[in-house]
């Protein structure tokens, strides 16, 4: 259908009346994705909420909390029932553990310190979930990730949150220019939590005081090493703690117990100096530690790069903006000397410790809001 010109944008951004424009939301079952969906309900939006069976494990069926499997799609159908639209579930176990599941344990055994959700987000849910989307026919699909999209002179803008405590931009940084045009997250401008969930009351939702999800959601409890060990079981054979000269220090009953930057349960003891974990050798089974001066690094290899600058990434030999090298990390100044459109190298102006391969090195505008997209961290 054209576009009336003459009208007024609605809350989406789009030239026509609510019930004229239909969104597909990406409902997880949890609080924010269910107020996004009951939101655009309400104002009269044609609302399709769709949730992904991304796993299930079995164990999955009873566990709360564990996004996309289980109880929490049970929540995502009722709110669906509650507010009167459209629900579906779409079975991407496979997909899911092709383009996450396994990448997320190879990564771990290679040394790196993976983030499985920035793969789900870029792979999953805004790669096939969104073609999806455009199947059905939606002019856009909503979210309940907390950043916001901006209106720029150059096209729309990826934004962080309005609560600096519950932005996404992180896990987010992938978001194409493409997808980002086809994207809404309508609770990136709320001041708190506490808005959300008064909005989930508002409109009686079940999930209104459901506990946010801590963990990883095929991660129960945080324990990455018994996960890694149903699915690569030679990751538990045992090997040796070795300092950087190659001393044997001590044995250990698998890389996979161990992350870069660990300095407990290492099992070393009477030594002056406290060692910490600084390299993980899984071919080797070693696991290498050294002090906590070897932590700390001002040059960052990254790529995979995705830009959301305006001028192309390698249009000029350096950016000076601000960078995260993880997600619990403020942004700290940087200088990114693009190596490629797609590669660079990041001068932090300050060292950081605890870098590791396998995160993100996510670019923020040091003057605003603005995020310009971000790469992976590599070994170099």
């Amino acid at each position: 259908m054209p576009l009336d010109q003459d009208k007024p944008l609605n809350s989406l951004g789009f030239a026509k009346d609510p019930s004229e424009t239909r969104v597909v939301v990406a409902m997880s079952g949890g609080v924010d994705s269910s107020v996004v969906a009951a939101m655009l309900a309400e104002e009269g939006y044609d609302v399709v909420g769709v949730t992904l069976q991304l796993y299930d494990h079995g164990a999955a069926l009873a566990k709360q909390g564990a996004c996309c499997a289980g109880l929490d799609i049970h929540d995502a159908r009722r709110v669906a029932e509650t507010m009167g639209f459209p629900h579906y579930v779409l079975d991407y176990e496979n997909v899911f553990k092709d383009a996450v599941i396994d990448e997320f344990a190879d990564s771990y055994l290679g040394g790196a310190t993976p983030v499985p959700c920035i793969r789900c987000n870029e792979r999953v849910k805004f790669k096939d979930l969104l073609e999806t989307a455009k199947d059905l026919e939606a002019d856009c699909m909503a979210t309940g990730h907390y950043i916001q999209r901006l209106s720029g002179s150059e096209g729309p803008e990826l934004h962080s949150a309005a609560d600096a405590a519950r932005d996404q931009s992180y896990f987010l940084f992938s978001t194409t220019r493409e997808q980002l045009s086809y994207l809404r997250f309508p609770l990136g401008h709320l001041p708190t939590k506490d808005e959300t969930r008064a909005l989930a009351a508002k409109y009686g939702l079940s999930v209104a005081d459901k506990p946010d999800s801590q963990d990883i959601c095929f991660v129960p409890n945080g324990d990455y090493a018994s996960v890694i060990r149903k699915l690569r079981p030679e990751a538990a054979a045992p090997g040796d703690i070795v300092d950087t000269a190659g001393t044997v220090l001590a044995q250990h009953d698998g890389v996979i117990n161990y992350t870069i930057g660990q300095r407990r349960g290492l099992g070393i003891g009477g030594l002056s100096d406290p060692l910490y974990v600084v390299k993980l050798d899984a071919d080797s089974r070693q696991v290498v530690v050294g002090p906590k001066s070897m932590l700390a690094t001002r040059s960052v290899p990254v790529r995979e790069i995705n830009w959301l600058g305006d001028a192309p990434f390698d249009s000029q030999p350096e950016w000076h903006l601000a960078v995260k090298v993880r997600s619990t990390r403020p942004p700290t100044d940087a200088i990114l000397r693009p190596l490629s459109a797609t590669t660079a190298t990041v001068e932090l102006v300050a060292a950081e410790e605890g870098v590791s391969p396998g995160q993100a090195c996510v670019f923020y505008d040091r003057d605003s809001s603005r995020i310009f997209g971000g790469g992976w961290i590599h070994k170099g």
